[in-house]
């Protein structure tokens, strides 16, 4: 038996897939999550918030563990080559005696020291899991992976990821990353408007309101789902969402109605898709290719109401969750299931058998 862990370190969230096979054949696929922002619990806690993750998993002595990481971003620190040291640093103390391998964006599965000598190479290499994964369901094709704070486009032509940005930046710049995700984008970054009474009023700039308060009010997610804090500290209920998105512009659920505050996500949310289809125009021309007529498939928890009905207005014609093949909580924690899958391979030294549900 191989047993294997596939661990995404996010600046907002650490997500696990646990993994194992037998025989040649998956036999066990289990998936966690723990809300851990850095920048609030302290870097200092990411060692022993990483262990807790993984003795809830049950297991704590996998024979390897591949991990990917986002948090390097966070301002708690200077630099990301700091934040890539202290997540590997911080990942060895929670897993001592276990072979960790850091996935680089090139695919490959570097040992610690490897890094030290590389670090920006590991740095946010998380979609390449992703891309790769994509690449066993089709030759050809896009991986769009909308999560609670972004959204990462991965381009795959002749069964191999063909992204060009090779860090955040570059990403940005290629339209291979959208700075929108179902949950955590605050409103007045994806809008400078909103129409009140026939008015195309002015938002303010303060963190009032978040991307989750708007798929909540529209029915795209249950409170259950709204796994994160909220910007006032209030609860996860439609009518505390309402009021943190009325203050948006000023105002409060005494001068604004439910039916005006609706109209104002309906717009935000309209908003929101023209973001991530403005990243897919500037994909398509950065490949100097129409990706119209390949197959895509989403991922995250925004994969359905975002990544989804974005490429359907680009004009994808093809469009499928990946959730179809690897299970719902798989899709949502997309490359913590990919890195665990990529885990098995190397140790088996062949795919494995059931990694899919079809």
């Amino acid at each position: 038996m191989v047993r294997v862990l596939g661990l995404d370190i996010g600046g907002a969230n650490l997500k696990l897939t646990v993994m194992d096979c037998v025989d040649g054949a998956i036999s066990r696929i289990e998936v966690f999550t723990e809300y851990f922002p850095i920048w609030r619990r302290g870097r200092e806690n990411l060692a022993l918030a990483i262990r807790n993750l993984v003795k809830k998993s049950g297991l704590e002595n996998p024979d390897l563990a591949a991990i990917t990481m986002t948090a390097e971003l966070s301002d708690v620190y200077f630099s990301k080559t700091e934040g890539v040291y202290h997540i590997v640093d911080s990942t060895k103390l929670a897993l001592q005696n276990v072979e960790l391998r850091f996935l680089n964006i090139y695919g490959e599965l570097l040992n610690s020291e490897e890094v030290r000598s590389k670090p920006l190479e590991v740095a946010a290499a998380n979609w390449y899991a992703s891309g790769w994964l994509a690449s066993k369901l089709s030759k050809d094709c896009l991986l769009v992976d909308t999560g609670s704070t972004s959204t990462s486009l991965v381009p795959v032509l002749n069964g191999k990821v063909v992204a060009s940005g090779f860090n955040d930046l570059e990403k940005l710049m290629n339209g291979e990353l959208a700075y929108t995700g179902a949950l955590r984008t605050n409103v007045a970054t994806v809008v400078s408007h909103v129409p009140v009474r026939g008015v195309l009023t002015p938002v303010s700039s303060e963190f009032f309101a978040q991307s989750g308060d708007v798929h909540l009010i529209l029915g795209h997610i249950h409170p259950e789902d709204y796994t994160v804090d909220t910007p006032d500290g209030r609860g996860a209920s439609t009518f505390e969402a309402a009021a943190r998105l009325a203050r948006v512009v000023c105002a409060d659920l005494d001068i604004l109605s439910m039916e005006e505050i609706n109209s104002i996500a309906s717009y935000v949310y309209k908003a929101q898709l023209l973001q991530i289809v403005e990243a897919l125009t500037r994909l398509s021309e950065n490949l100097n290719l129409d990706l119209k007529g390949k197959p895509a498939y989403t991922a995250g928890l925004g994969g359905e109401f975002l990544a989804k009905k974005a490429l359907t207005i680009f004009g994808f014609r093809d469009v499928k969750s990946i959730s179809q093949f690897i299970g719902l909580n798989a899709a949502k924690a997309l490359p913590s299931y990919a890195l665990a899958l990529m885990a098995v391979e190397r140790l088996e030294g062949r795919e494995p058998e059931n990694w899919r549900l079809f």
